[in-house]
């Protein structure tokens, strides 16, 4: 059994899945900080001021208006519903989904490109025309089996 798993393991497929989980993990933390460092700073900018991850709606306790979310998590019973970070986790969606698209059309064009079957030759004729009756005879016929003329 120990055997079997390790050949299980040791296949092509298992390690390029392997990997793959692994760059995607790495990609994921790169988009997120693309999106939560870089993106919406200007885009709350925009908005008047606005910091997408203190953006919470209290469905328990009291909070002082105003209290970042980090402030209103440490108060004792408050429940919070966190719809600011609901929604920077679409927006690092969206950018996963459109790269990834991106990539899949860019490999299903190189794909394409190589599987293009070559333009056909042109086929080797293999009759040619009397002269004289114009029938099709063979391209080795010395005389027209129709008209009997010499070629």
């Amino acid at each position: 059994m120990l055997k079997e798993f390790k050949q299980f393991a040791m296949q092509g497929n298992v390690i390029d899945l392997a990997v793959g989980v692994i760059i995607g993990g790495a990609f994921g933390k790169i988009v997120t900080s693309f999106v939560n460092d870089i993106l919406m700073p200007p885009i709350g900018l925009i908005l008047g001021q606005v910091n997408f991850t203190d953006l919470y709606m209290v469905i328990k306790g009291q909070v002082p208006p105003g209290t970042p979310l980090s402030e209103a998590a440490k108060i004792a019973g408050v429940v919070t519903w966190n719809y600011g970070s609901f929604i920077n986790a679409v927006i690092d969606f969206a950018i996963i989904a459109f790269v990834i698209f991106l990539m899949i059309h860019f490999i299903n064009q190189m794909k394409a490109q190589v599987q293009a079957p070559a333009p056909a030759a042109a086929p080797v004729p293999v009759t040619k025309t009397c002269p004289q009756c114009a029938t099709e005879i063979p391209l080795a016929a010395k005389r027209c089996p129709h008209c009997t003329s010499q070629l």
